[in-house]
């Protein structure tokens, strides 16, 4: 973090036991200013700073995102696929920014054009979440409860580690698959296959 006092710029290191609360004001002013770093906000207003991912995340997640990209083209009256770089504003009042995420095309259009612009306010209908090394699983697990609690319909939760795949679906159970070949978007992203065999 910095802090200006003047024209002086300083570097403050934060202890990672101490949290720091920002309204969603503060939290919107941070993430614009510090565009290179991926930052989220709990609905208790805690600042999370997620550091940058080693080499085999970032293939993954290319591969992942890859495959949606090319699912999209070719059903993109169907709706609007995301990136990690995309801020969600959650009707929770969370910051939340997922691996992947896509949001039908009703709901987008919804949206004003500002709104669009800016962090998107309303919970993807399809997310995904890849675990790296430093992930803790049961963050990311809140994560996509939070996620399904706030109006997402279908969740993956891609655990390389563990070769497993958790996926989350609004108003059923969790449902656990080890070492799968592949995942469908089902009735959400109708069509959609996601190839495994790269990424886990």
């Amino acid at each position: 973090m910095h802090i200006s006092f003047e024209s002086e710029t300083l570097s403050l290191e934060i202890p990672r036991e101490i949290v720091l609360h920002v309204t969603p004001e503060q939290f919107e002013a941070i993430a614009m200013t510090n565009r290179d770093l991926r930052l989220e906000r709990t609905s208790l207003g805690e600042l999370i700073v997620n550091p940058p991912t080693g080499g085999e995340s970032g293939k993954r997640n290319f591969s992942i995102i890859g495959q949606l990209a090319r699912w999209y083209e070719e059903h993109q009256e169907l709706g609007e696929a995301f990136d990690s770089s995309t801020g969600f504003r959650l009707p929770n009042g969370a910051n939340r920014s997922p691996d992947m995420s896509w949001v039908s095309r009703n709901r987008w259009e919804m949206l004003t054009e500002k709104q669009q612009k800016g962090f998107v306010p309303l919970c993807p209908d399809f997310v995904v979440e890849l675990r790296s090394e430093s992930d803790r699983l049961s963050k990311l697990q809140a994560k996509l409860r939070e996620y399904m609690d706030n109006g997402a319909q279908l969740g993956w939760l891609i655990d390389p580690q563990n070769k497993q795949v958790e996926i989350y679906r609004k108003d059923r159970n969790i449902e656990v698959l080890v070492n799968p070949t592949h995942l469908s978007g089902e009735d959400v992203l109708p069509g959609f296959i996601l190839d495994l065999k790269r990424i886990l």
